[in-house]
């Protein structure tokens, strides 16, 4: 999926939310728990509520790998639900990958063949030849992780090195890379100051956007400083829909929150004439 399809996908569901899979057993339904699979039963069940209102889903690799072989048939059985049921959705594979260089081919491999994900959070900070990779791969996005939404993004990606902040470096030397066309960037949603700053860089790039709804970001706002011209950003929404019931009612409470953000972002296509 390029990025003129996604693009397309986004006018056509006039929506830019991504559905983050943050799947915590002590937090899903107690009728859930006891089914023979419950992360992937209340993954599908989330996938079905919510499918109609946003243009990606996003598995947090770690929510899966924390329950061992379980887990990881889960994921499995997760993104293959979502291709053949939702082929026209994008995946993203929240794994914050790299590594040296023939590390990173198997990650890439993993990911982008094994499990036929359409993209991969990576963090960027051992240089072009381990994320160089993924960028072979035609069609599939590489997520730089270049300004996160945590308090601890100060300590290193905030610094000032010479007379520029290290996550401003990290993009300036990201777009020389080759197929640096097929990178995304992470970027929090309480970073709207600096979201201007990040356009000049990468006009076109889309932006992958945490933090809106439990993490208090403000979707107004990001929208207004973050689209371009064809939108160029995903935002990404998990505990706030994914945890809006902890009831039987649990998969109807999640379209809800997911359709009221939707029709929020329905009306930011709009302004920005996009659609």
């Amino acid at each position: 999926m390029n990025n003129q399809d996604l693009y397309e996908r986004i006018k056509k569901k006039k929506s830019y939310l991504c559905v983050g899979l943050d799947i915590d057993i002590d937090k899903i339904p107690n009728f859930i728990r006891k089914m023979d699979d419950p992360i992937f039963s209340f993954a599908k069940s989330i996938i079905d509520a919510t499918s109609k209102y946003c243009i990606a889903f996003k598995p947090n690799i770690a929510f899966y790998e924390t329950y061992g072989a379980d887990g990881w048939r889960a994921l499995e059985k997760t993104i293959d639900y979502i291709k053949s049921e939702y082929p026209d959705i994008f995946t993203i594979a929240d794994a914050k990958r790299c590594d040296i260089h023939n590390t990173s081919k198997r990650y890439a491999k993993a990911y982008f063949e094994h499990l036929n994900f359409d993209s991969i959070t990576i963090s960027p900070y051992m240089g072009e030849d381990s994320v160089e990779p993924f960028l072979k791969y035609k069609d599939k996005h590489t997520i730089l992780l270049v300004l996160t939404s945590n308090s601890g993004a100060k300590d290193f990606q905030l610094n000032q090195c010479n007379d520029k902040k290290l996550f401003h470096q990290v993009i300036e030397s990201s777009i020389k890379w080759q197929n640096s066309k097929q990178l995304m960037y992470v970027v929090g949603a309480n970073h709207t100051d600096l979201i201007s700053n990040i356009r000049e860089i990468v006009p076109d790039n889309f932006l992958l956007i945490p933090g809106v709804g439990a993490q208090g970001g403000n979707l107004r706002e990001i929208s207004q400083v973050a689209m371009n011209d064809k939108c160029g950003i995903i935002v990404n929404s998990s505990r706030s829909i994914i945890y809006s019931s902890s009831g039987k009612d649990f998969d109807k409470a999640a379209s809800i929150s997911a359709e009221k953000i939707k029709d929020q972002m329905e009306n930011f296509l709009k302004e920005k004439k996009i659609i």
